[in-house]
């Protein structure tokens, strides 16, 4: 399927959703949902066909055609089951008033009457305008003229007509049962001649079909074939007519019709009943004439599923029409003056209300069998927009929508076929009409058919159209829209990922909620798939690894809940619980890297307190980290090139930074650093790991700068010697963090000390407190 349908198909939503409370604008018959969409496929169809290098299947091709035509049935039985019916008169009373009411008046009446019949003739009229494009048989220059000229030929030369060939050239000379047939021309002719007249038939272009047979010097079957129309006379009909000072041409012309059109019928029923016609001759009157006694012929001709609804359609309407007539006795003009003398009173509305109600029964009934016909060319009667079709003729929406949602459930589409992204739209786009247009739908199916199809947009790459068609899953709209967002990963920029939370916006998501969720679902899939916060300390001295894809998953996932104030609090909750987790696998760039990402406004949030709290310590520890790292990079400038005053500028920024991490390591840690304020938790388990790693880390760090600085700042190695007494005070027991097997030991802080004391006494004397004392 090409994507620019899926996008277009979207537009067409967004422009009627703006005027969902305007039913005239959706029910509009250019304007429409359902007349732009039947019109986006039609485009579809032409482009493909008109592209050599088109990749579209005749699979796909025909399931678009069938999705056109039945966007087509929707717009035409919808509008008249939204809107009130226009008030009409009975056509009893009718007659009543005007015993000389026309037939075709006192049909229109009989429509009226009845909302069902009034369907099925809207549904043949889009059987109609859906039908094959008929065929045209070749031209020809007069009336059988191969027969013609055979049989001239003979009498010219007095040698007796050719055995088997008709003796006359009148229209029912091959129907006299003497066994002759015409020249074989003019029999292949004729036959595809009928064919034709059929095949405009089955169009409904009874006036092209006219035509044909005045082309074809048949000016004979063009008089059958126009005895199908009713007989009118608006002059004497009490009709409204357009007040628009123009002269009515039919009015000037006088009556037109058939004002015999019952023997017409009886006729034409006869001719299709004749074994001696030829097939095509029967069909074509079977046509005309649609009845349960001619059904078997006409079903003859029916081929594609959609040649069967119109037989039992036309059939079905031309029967309640008979029948409704019969009871009016036919009026005057075809029941004469007898009738006049005995009309009957109108029905009382119950009376009239059972006897349709009984019709509706049988015609419902008719058309169930629709759902199980065998079809010789084209999809069978089971295909999902034949059953489609049946189901909007019969009114079945809902039930429609439960069978094709259950089939997803159970699986039985195929989601690799050529057809399910195509059906899969189709029904989708169903709901949202139904929807719009306030017919009630079954909202679990409803999700169900959305959910398939925003699977199929994201297969199809359609990210940005998901925000529109999972806003429309109502409670469920925020869910499934972060599902869709958890699932882009890391193939989306932040850029993009702002943009989807906008879209979510436009489409009436609560975006909060909807970062919060995504941001929540992500950090969940990155837990399941990253190793568990357990297990031997990380050393934080050894070289690390670039991050894994679940590790920047992971990082990234806090962008959700930064994009608006909003969503602070959460993202302050999230980023200390990814964090803790960095630091405590030893991923100090990766938690760096967090930190970073964060917008400042997080540091004023003070609530809750200890989560407040939490943050703060981190963004301490990673000011220190900083230091360090400045210390090690101001120690490595030093070189032995150096002039007097570069070397007392050198010297002064290094002291600058020893004394800088010298404070901020000390305020550390006589502070309650990443302190629990409860025991026995998760979360207080995964801090004291994190004391457990860095306040060792930090104490050594410290330690090694001001012993390996003591060269350029004397004072230092003393500081190095009061840093001993700070770990080994009882109030702030940082020795128990150096308790852990797999840690920094106290063994190897307690052996830098002793260098540390060693180094106090080079400058002579035996007292190893001298270096604290002076």
């Amino acid at each position: 399927m090409s994507e620019s349908l899926y996008s277009s198909c979207a537009e067409v939503l967004s422009i009627c959703q703006a005027a969902k409370d305007d039913l005239a604008i959706l029910l509009d018959p250019s304007f429409g949902f359902a007349p732009r969409l039947r019109q986006l496929c039609h485009d579809q169809i032409t482009e493909a066909e008109s592209s050599a290098s088109s990749d579209v299947s005749q699979e796909e091709l025909d399931a678009l055609r069938m999705e056109a035509n039945t966007w087509s049935l929707l717009q035409a039985v919808m509008p008249a089951r939204k809107t009130e019916p226009a008030p009409y008169i009975h056509p009893r009373t009718l007659l009543a008033k005007n015993p000389y009411t026309p037939t075709s008046t006192l049909a229109q009446a009989i429509m009226h009457s009845s909302v069902l019949l009034t369907e099925l003739v809207v549904v043949r009229e889009w059987l109609h305008e859906t039908a094959p494009q008929p065929q045209h048989p070749e031209a020809t220059t007069g009336y059988w003229r191969f027969t013609k000229h055979n049989v001239m030929q003979a009498l010219r030369t007095g040698s007796g007509i050719r055995e088997g060939l008709v003796k006359e050239l009148d229209p029912d000379a091959m129907n006299r049962g003497d066994g002759r047939s015409l020249a074989a021309d003019d029999a292949g002719f004729e036959k595809s001649l009928t064919q034709a007249l059929y095949s405009f038939v089955r169009a409904g272009r009874l006036d092209d079909a006219v035509e044909l047979c005045r082309k074809a010097h048949q000016p004979w079957r063009a008089a059958s074939i126009r005895g199908s129309l009713l007989f009118q006379w608006r002059a004497i009909a009490n009709e409204q007519r357009d007040d628009d000072g123009i002269d009515d041409t039919d009015d000037a012309e006088g009556w037109q019709g058939n004002r015999h059109r019952k023997l017409w019928k009886s006729t034409c029923s006869r001719a299709a009943l004749n074994s001696n016609l030829p097939d095509p001759e029967r069909i074509l009157y079977a046509a005309l004439a649609p009845s349960p006694q001619t059904f078997s012929i006409l079903k003859s001709a029916c081929r594609t599923w959609e040649d069967h609804v119109w037989a039992q359609i036309s059939i079905l309407c031309e029967e309640k029409q008979t029948a409704d007539m019969i009871k009016l006795g036919g009026g005057f003009w075809e029941g004469g003056l007898t009738v006049l003398e005995n009309i009957p009173p109108p029905p009382s509305q119950e009376e009239d209300a059972a006897e349709e109600e009984e019709w509706e029964k049988e015609a419902t009934s008719t058309l169930e069998t629709l759902g199980n016909v065998q079809v010789e060319d084209g999809p069978s009667a089971d295909h999902a927009f034949h059953v489609s079709q049946l189901a909007i003729i019969l009114g079945r929406t809902s039930s429609l929508l439960e069978t094709f949602a259950a089939g997803l459930r159970d699986g039985n589409f195929d989601p690799e076929s050529s057809e399910y992204p195509t059906m899969t739209r189709f029904f989708a786009h169903l709901c949202l009409y139904l929807q719009m247009i306030d017919v009630s739908v079954p909202p679990l199916a409803t999700q169900v058919i959305l959910e398939a199809y925003l699977q199929v947009l994201e297969f199809a790459g359609q990210r940005d159209l998901i925000a529109m068609y999972a806003s429309a899953l109502g409670d469920n709209a925020v869910e499934r829209y972060a599902m869709f967002l958890t699932s882009l990963e890391l193939t989306a920029d932040i850029n993009e990922r702002r943009l989807a939370l906008t879209r979510a916006r436009e489409h009436g998501l609560d975006v909060h909620r909807v970062a919060v969720v995504t941001a929540e679902r992500t950090i969940e899939r990155a837990f399941e798939l990253l190793p568990q916060l357990k297990g031997p300390l990380p050393s934080v001295i050894a070289l690390q690894g670039n991050p894994s894809d679940i590790e920047l998953l992971l990082l990234r996932s806090i962008e959700w809940t930064t994009f608006e104030d909003g969503t602070y609090d959460t993202a302050l909750e999230q980023a200390t619980v990814i964090l803790r987790y960095f630091l405590g696998t030893g991923r100090v760039l990766l938690a760096k890297n967090l930190l970073e990402m964060l917008p400042r406004e997080l540091a004023s949030i003070d609530h809750p307190e200890e989560r407040a709290t939490e943050y703060l310590h981190y963004r301490q520890f990673f000011t220190i980290w900083e230091i360090l790292d400045r210390v090690v990079g101001c120690q490595s400038l030093e070189v032995s090139t150096m002039n007097r005053d570069t070397r007392a500028a050198w010297l002064s920024d290094y002291k600058g930074l020893m004394d800088q991490a010298y404070d901020a390591v000390v305020k550390l840690l006589t502070s309650d650093w990443m302190m629990p304020d409860v025991t026995g938790d998760y979360r207080s388990r995964e801090l004291m790991r994190c004391r457990q790693i860095y306040i060792p880390e930090l104490i050594l760090r410290l330690h090694v700068m001001l012993y390996a600085s003591r060269e350029h700042v004397p004072e230092n190695l003393k500081r190095a010697l009061e840093l001993a007494n700070i770990v080994a005070d009882s109030r702030y027991k940082l020795y128990d963090d150096f308790l852990q097997a797999d840690g920094r030991r106290l063994g190897e802080y307690l052996n830098a000390v002793r260098q540390a004391t060693i180094a106090g006494l080079e400058g002579g004397g035996s007292d190893p407190f001298k270096i604290i004392m002076s």
